[in-house]
């Protein structure tokens, strides 16, 4: 993943010299906050790099489940910043319909952002692929960003096309107030997923039912499972669940079917850090479970 993260810098520093070498030759501030963007991604593609550096830092003595968590933190601040780089854009689209000055080459720069758009696209959907793989709440973070910004370079194309087709200039700074909205709303649901992460929020309802249907296939011997909890950490899923066994068992047997319960699990979903408490009969609950 470091590599990916590297990746992501070199792409940016590529993807913003073409954005400001076509705002420069066009003037246009449609093309300029595009550009701005592009200084936001670089920055937050360092910020994932180092966090994904912490992350696979192994677990220490005071930090005994490891730093997985070091990544949802700088997904939030990466979209704190993607929140002001809104704010900015806007700004800025504000003084330029206020303030309107002449477009240079618009051929030219739309050239420019038209290939700067499509490695932006490449490199975005790779990380977001990427990202789910590894559950990496940062590369995804990263991948959602660059996406906003394809979109947002999208708009700005579609409007500084417009002006260079029909004369009107005042849809450069339009086409910029479409970016700011754009990249405002990636930027809440960036820090939105973040904070779920942060708070123990459970992974996505099909992967709880893959556990519980795997849990239920592998479990032969045991009466039932009962709460089942789950909680997800960057690129860790936590799991604890009780395991009901009949009273004769020996805990040898009984740790044999937690055994082939955890090889299962870890065999089809990555990352995950499982513990079972094992109970005799007796506490059956018989609802609410998984029955066996």
């Amino acid at each position: 993943m470091r590599a990916l993260a590297t990746g992501s810098i070199l792409v940016g520093l590529v993807v913003l010299a073409l954005k400001t070498a076509a705002w420069w030759v066009t003037g246009s501030v449609g093309l300029m906050s595009d550009a701005a963007e592009t200084v936001v991604n670089v920055t937050a593609s360092v910020i994932t790099l180092l966090a994904v550096r912490f992350a696979d830092r192994p677990a220490d003595e005071n930090h005994p489940y490891g730093h997985v968590k070091a990544e949802f933190f700088a997904a939030i601040i990466e979209g704190v910043m993607i929140v002001v780089a809104a704010a900015v854009i806007a700004m800025q689209a504000y003084e330029s319909y206020r303030h309107p000055l002449p477009l240079g080459d618009l051929r030219v720069g739309l050239s420019m952002n038209a290939v700067s758009t499509a490695l932006n696209f490449g490199w975005a959907t790779l990380l977001l692929r990427k990202g789910r793989k590894f559950h990496s709440a940062s590369l995804q973070a990263d991948g959602h960003h660059l996406m906003a910004d394809v979109v947002t370079s999208v708009a700005v194309f579609c409007g500084v096309g417009l002006v260079f087709a029909t004369g009107q200039e005042w849809l450069d700074p339009a086409s910029a107030l479409v970016a700011a909205a754009i990249v405002l709303h990636s930027g809440v649901k960036v820090i939105g997923r973040s904070v779920g992460g942060l708070m123990d929020a459970a992974p996505s309802p099909e992967i709880v039912e893959r556990i519980r249907a795997i849990v239920s296939a592998q479990a032969e011997g045991a009466i039932e499972a009962h709460d089942l909890r789950t909680r997800h950490a960057g690129r860790l899923v936590f799991l604890e669940f009780h395991l009901v066994v009949p009273a004769a068992m020996t805990v040898e047997d009984a740790h044999v079917i937690c055994d082939r319960i955890e090889a299962a699990l870890k065999a089809e979903l990555h990352g995950m850090m499982i513990t079972i408490h094992v109970e005799p009969e007796g506490k059956a609950k018989h609802q609410g479970v998984i029955v066996l």
